[in-house]
């Protein structure tokens, strides 16, 4: 069973979200609530699978809640829900620890997709948004010449950026590459080097522009 935690402060979306998510026999929604504090709050203290959760919340936005999320219950796939879809909504959300973005608007037919790329360790973005990214990404990597700096990179490290853009966590790959945890930072230190990048961020926008994840 897949246990969800579902975050909107509109309680008809909320609804909505709910009846698209339970459609599938296999996934429970465990917990809801319409502000991110409490969100933070249900997050830790049941760990679910997946954190479903709206950028405009209040007490504490959907952002700021996944930043603590991240920090506090790692083992939490989060996926935002946003009006909003300009580049700087979404880096912010990435950066937060979101491995998920998809628009309200396009959520009956994203939603599904993004959770089950969730549960499956994988990144996920609304159309829209990836169009969005995609632009703002190539016209970033032209400028900065790293348009074709990844063929540089030799395989181990190809590995491990693909797993660092999939939202693994440093000490995460080291258990699924069964190496040193030490041995992962200084590849991911020669990584971000090598490509010019300089957060997780760069990584996911780049790896999704290369097809590297989708």
């Amino acid at each position: 069973m897949v246990r969800i935690l579902l975050a909107d402060d509109h309680t008809l979306v909320r609804q909505g979200l709910r009846r698209i998510l339970e459609e599938h026999a296999d996934w429970s929604v465990v917990a809801e609530t319409g502000d991110g504090r409490e969100a933070v709050k249900q997050a830790v203290a049941l760990r679910p699978d997946v954190a479903v959760l709206d950028i405009g919340m209040p007490q504490l936005n959907g952002i700021e809640a996944a930043r603590q999320i991240s920090k506090r219950a790692p083992t939490v796939r989060i996926v935002m829900v946003s009006m909003h879809a300009d580049e700087a909504h979404v880096v912010r959300a990435v950066e937060a620890g979101a491995t998920g973005y998809l628009l309200k608007d396009s959520a009956d037919t994203d939603l599904v997709d993004a959770v089950t790329a969730a549960i499956r360790g994988k990144s996920f973005f609304s159309p829209a948004v990836a169009a969005v990214l995609l632009d703002e990404c190539r016209r970033s990597l032209v400028k900065r010449g790293a348009a074709d700096r990844y063929t540089a990179l030799s395989d181990r490290e190809r590995e491990i950026f693909q797993l660092i853009a999939e939202g693994h966590s440093n000490k995460a790959v080291a258990e699924l590459l069964g190496i040193g945890l030490t041995t992962v930072e200084t590849h991911r230190s020669h990584i971000l080097e090598k490509l010019d990048l300089h957060s997780v961020a760069e990584v996911v926008l780049y790896a999704v522009r290369r097809g590297i994840i989708s």
